[in-house]
């Protein structure tokens, strides 16, 4: 029997065939991450893949649905942690799901010794300078804004962990575009896929999904934009066959 604590709640993932342990005090997952479990390719059979500032699991969870793969999660919060590591057992996902708690500045040796070949991340968005003094909520704050890890310090870990032509897959804001290319380049990832996401069609792009790969070639493909919403609480035809399918 897998435990539930007070004012936690369990939720079906888009796909209903999976459940993750949620709480409104923590990070919940977004349409961030399942967007960015479905963009990047995976490898079907085998293979290991590693998904950085977890939260409560979602990623590895969703991308499991798509691969055979071993899939290890890394998350420093140790509520979030635990509470992935319950998600795990009530999904039984445990013989190909691990997680870690753990800083991605200061990984274990048995992680950093292994080679991955696809690292993910859904990092915290807002530089820590952006921190606002109205959400006082540790949790919120370590999840939205770069306290413990800078999109640099992602990118350098992403490039230490993937192998030799491997894939990093990243969600994060548009505006932060530039600096995704300028850390992927640094440390050896060539961009190779983006994709945008507007909430309207009338709206400008507030997602943006990136991939590259370790060393190589220069060529990047802008893919389709995705457009979430027909009206106030329509989802699109397209994003509808996206989310849940």
């Amino acid at each position: 029997m897998v435990t539930i604590h007070k004012n936690e709640r369990v939720d079906y993932l888009p796909n209903r065939a999976l459940q993750i342990i949620q709480a409104d005090d923590v990070f919940s997952f977004s349409i961030d991450a399942v967007l960015l479990a479905k963009f990047t390719y995976v490898p079907i059979q085998k293979g290991k893949m590693i998904d950085l500032c977890t939260g409560n699991g979602v990623i590895p969870f969703m991308l499991s649905t798509r691969s055979k793969a071993t899939i290890t999660g890394v998350e420093i919060q140790e509520r979030l942690y635990d509470m992935a590591i319950r998600s795990n057992e009530l999904n039984k996902r445990s013989d190909q799901i691990e997680f870690i708690h753990a800083d991605i500045n200061a990984l274990p040796k048995e992680i950093l010794g292994q080679q991955y070949d696809v690292v993910t991340c859904n990092p915290p968005y807002f530089e820590k300078k952006e921190l606002s003094e109205q959400n006082v909520n540790p949790h919120l704050q370590i999840a939205r804004h770069e306290i413990y890890c800078t999109l640099d310090d992602v990118v350098k870990t992403c490039a230490k962990l993937v192998r030799q032509k491997g894939k990093v897959a990243l969600v994060h804001r548009p505006e932060r575009l530039t600096d995704i290319f300028e850390s992927m380049r640094k440390y050896r990832i060539e961009p190779k896929r983006i994709q945008f996401v507007q909430p309207k069609k009338n709206k400008e792009a507030n997602i943006v999904l990136v991939e590259g790969i370790k060393d190589g070639k220069p060529g990047v493909k802008c893919l389709p934009t995705i457009v979430v919403y027909e009206d106030e609480k329509t989802y699109t035809k397209e994003f509808r066959a996206i989310y849940y399918g």
